[in-house]
């Protein structure tokens, strides 16, 4: 039976990437850094799952939109999850009362960094009172359904817009 090129790591879900610093010698895996990289072996064919997200997820991990850091924001907020140690630092410029922009860097899982890049999105042309409205689970379910054991990675969003509200209100 043939298989899937691919190292030997068996936890997708457990890869940090930090968008601050990416280089060879924070990745022990491989570099460079790639969804390959940290799916196991699994044969063609085969009805077993290669991972256990879907692909809005991984397509959010794999070229997340808005990362990186927003030099003229109007406001900047880090929050951390205390229990798995995933860290978002969001950042937005507010112009006549609306979201004009906004950028984010994630150290944590594959879940966190998709989360967050769809976070951007959401967060873009809305009013403060707007962001009240966003939820865990509405992020959850824009990215097509969160495995229970992710769903943290929504709320750490919803903590940073939580914190970003204070800071721009």
């Amino acid at each position: 039976m043939k298989e899937k090129k691919r190292n030997n790591c068996k936890r997708l879900d457990c890869l940090s990437i930090n968008y601050s610093i990416l280089s060879p010698q924070h990745y022990t895996h491989a570099w460079p850094v790639t969804i390959e990289n940290y799916c196991p072996p699994v044969p063609l064919g085969s009805a077993h799952k290669t991972s256990v997200f879907n692909d809005v997820i991984l397509d959010h991990f794999r070229a997340p939109h808005n990362g990186g850091d927003l030099p003229d924001a109007t406001a900047s907020v880090e929050v951390t999850n205390p229990v798995c140690g995933d860290v978002l630092r969001l950042a937005v410029r507010v112009e006549t009362g609306r979201i004009t922009a906004a950028r984010f860097k994630t150290q944590g899982c594959v879940a966190a960094i998709a989360c967050s890049s769809l976070l951007t999105d959401l967060l873009i042309g809305k009013s403060a009172p707007e962001l009240y409205a966003i939820t865990p689970q509405q992020i959850s379910t824009a990215l097509g359904d969160l495995p229970p054991a992710t769903f943290h990675a929504a709320q750490l969003c919803t903590d940073a817009v939580a914190a970003l509200l204070k800071k721009i209100t």
